[in-house]
């Protein structure tokens, strides 16, 4: 069965990539443009994986994942973020929201790839 992955970032041309990248790894994508329409799609959708950049309007990656983490129907989701945002205290605070791992911009689209498929993997 195709698992879904649901890609949430502002920038067009990066959602575009993404989005591109996870079809041709063989994914369904569902795309979301900000924190908000995330936690929505996320409810509707129950996708098998969720990609979150960090800062989107309405809410960040960090709201969504912990609000992800609060409902019991998703604590095993893997959860990756996304982010420019590269400081320790960032990652360290991703991780204590939930986020299954890390990756700052801008990445290896090779081994964005492999991490999805190692996190995908593992939840199995």
């Amino acid at each position: 069965m195709t698992k879904t992955v649901l890609i949430a970032d502002d920038e067009p041309n990066i959602l575009i990539s993404l989005e591109y990248l996870m079809k041709r790894e063989g994914y369904r994508v569902v795309v979301a443009h900000d924190g908000q329409e995330a936690c929505e799609l996320i409810e509707r959708e129950h996708p098998d994986m969720v990609l979150l950049d960090v800062m989107m309007p309405k809410k960040t990656g960090f709201d969504v994942c912990h609000e992800i983490r609060a409902n019991a129907a998703f604590k095993t989701m893997p959860i990756l973020l996304l982010t420019a945002k590269g400081r320790d205290t960032d990652v360290a605070k991703g991780l204590a929201l939930g986020a299954n791992d890390y990756m700052t911009k801008p990445f290896s689209t090779k081994e964005l790839a492999q991490k999805v498929r190692d996190l995908l993997e593992a939840a199995a």
